[in-house]
């Protein structure tokens, strides 16, 4: 019996004319377990799979039963299993988790181990032992990742052909549901990204990719872009989206500053692709553009689209049913209940070639209520952090973004708003002076707490965001005997005190040894 990854609603009738049968027959029994390298190269594509149900169903393939959904989603998996043991690495890997004979079930599927991003390194760099089709028979992208915790790189391999397809059904997913009553009704409506490729960072040509294949949109690569060039944008006939990570989206409050309201009235859906864009931010952005719906792009270099938020008023991810399977997890592996909390896992359902299971991304999420209706049945998520977001006081683990939604509370009461202020903000733990800084990049904002105030504050905010694993020690004591002490700094925005990643990311922590 296998395990649906999202729990239908009582009541809701199935889809009349495809079961769940129909749907994993389509992936035929000789293409179930290919016998060798060259029998991978030959597989009918995991979009052409889609396309058959879809054209057996009559109806698009995320509008599709969660059982019916689950059915191909699970038989592809069992199909990359097999063509995983085709690789000497993983088919030890898979025996010594006792992952043999064919996959039938979710929970099989949840015995693999998850990657970590050094076993990543491991396999797909250097000799890159874990690849079935060796890159010597070509068609292969190599992009490295910008690394917002660590800013290493770490390589990716993609097969040309798989990414092509990801990208028109992220585009397609994209259009149909989160853009397309913002820039529909009128002439065809823009799409523009920020994003740029270097240093082998390939996040312009991955997310455009999906940005550029949103049906009946133009698009523009942008790239770094500056004021002309932006005003310049802002007036071509038509309703406009621009995407770009927190920094630039909040950048689009000076670069429009000076455009007529017409033209600013264009400007529908600002899209932010990394981290938090805070309220402030919202309320600027809404100031200068008066018609914006602001909306987040949740992705990864490994994962070009992991989820995307859908409205406006609630701030839940929506994954594309057919892309990746998206698994949040405790622990052990396993999947977490609704409203729990764990880490993210993805595997690209699209990689014959150069397939990658369950592989640990390296954010947090809340597992939340899935959505089904006639239009939409799908897996949700909200964003709750980095998973190197960890405020290590001694041996205790602290929330990073569980600490700073308590110290935002508790500074409102003092006249500190960082909700309306902050432009970025992080914290430094100084682990041998034994000191954590929180540093907020305001313009305008000043803080006259005395120290021991804020000493007590950041104490409770500590005990308040615990871990599971240290829930026992949340007492004023404990946080006296690690010897800690706390501050609060106000900075100007873009201050060297606050750390970037070498792609103008901001962690929100930054540990110094």
């Amino acid at each position: 019996m296998t395990i649906a990854i999202l729990d239908r609603p009582a009541g809701r009738p199935a889809s009349a004319s495809i079961g769940p049968e129909d749907a994993a027959a389509v992936i035929g029994a000789a293409e179930r377990a290919p016998g060798d390298v060259a029998s991978v190269v030959r597989l009918p594509s995991f979009l052409s799979k889609l396309r058959a149900v879809e054209a057996m169903a009559g109806r698009p393939f995320a509008a599709l039963d969660a059982e019916v959904q689950d059915a191909l989603v699970l038989r592809r998996l069992e199909q990359m299993v097999a063509t995983l043991r085709l690789n000497p690495a993983w088919a030890a890997r898979l025996a010594g988790a006792g992952v043999t004979g064919r996959l039938e079930s979710f929970a099989q599927w949840q015995a693999i181990p998850i990657a970590d991003k050094p076993e990543m390194r491991d396999l797909y760099m250097g000799a890159r032992r874990g690849l079935v089709v060796p890159l010597s028979l070509g068609g292969f992208q190599t992009v490295a990742s910008g690394g917002t915790s660590s800013g290493e790189p770490l390589e990716t391999i993609y097969s040309l052909r798989e990414l092509q397809d990801s990208y028109e059904l992220a585009g397609e997913f994209m259009g149909r549901h989160q853009l397309g009553r913002f820039l529909g009704g009128g002439p065809a409506g823009w799409v523009a990204t920020s994003l740029a490729d270097y240093q082998m960072w390939s996040s312009g040509t991955m997310v455009g990719g999906v940005l550029s294949r949103i049906p009946g949109i133009n698009y523009v690569g942008a790239g770094p872009i500056g004021k002309p060039v932006y005003e310049h944008f802002l007036r071509y006939e038509g309703p406009k989206a621009f995407m770009g990570i927190t920094a630039g989206i909040a950048r689009l409050c000076e670069m429009g500053a000076d455009l007529d309201e017409a033209t600013r009235r264009s400007l529908k859906v600002a899209l932010y692709g990394s981290g938090v864009l805070p309220p402030s931010q919202h309320d600027a952005l809404r100031a200068v553009y008066p018609e914006i719906a602001i909306l987040s792009y949740f992705a990864a270099t490994q994962a070009e689209t992991i989820g995307l938020q859908l409205n406006t008023d609630n701030p839940w991810h929506a994954t594309v049913p057919g892309l990746h399977l998206v698994e949040i997890v405790d622990q052990q592996g396993r999947w977490v209940d609704v409203d729990e909390e764990g880490e993210l896992v993805v595997t690209r359902l699209h990689a014959h070639e150069a397939p990658l299971p369950r592989l640990r991304i390296g954010d947090r999420l809340i597992r939340r209520a899935p959505l089904a209706s006639d239009a939409l049945t799908t897996m949700r998520f909200e964003f709750a952090g980095r998973s190197g977001d960890i405020i290590h006081l001694g041996d205790s683990q602290v929330s990073a973004v569980r600490a700073l939604a308590r110290l935002t509370d508790a500074l409102r009461a003092f006249g500190l708003d960082l909700d309306r202020s902050a432009e970025a903000v992080q914290f430094v733990n100084e682990r041998p002076a034994r000191r954590l800084t929180l540093m907020v990049e305001t313009r305008s904002a000043t803080a006259m707490i005395a120290p021991e105030i804020v000493q007590h504050l950041f104490a409770e905010a500590m005990i308040g965001a615990l871990s599971l694993f240290n829930q026992g020690e949340a007492h004023l004591g404990f946080v006296a005997a690690t010897g800690y002490r706390f501050a609060l700094r106000l900075v100007a925005p873009g201050s060297p005190e606050v750390q970037r990643t070498a792609v103008g990311k901001t962690p929100l922590l930054r540990d110094r040894f």
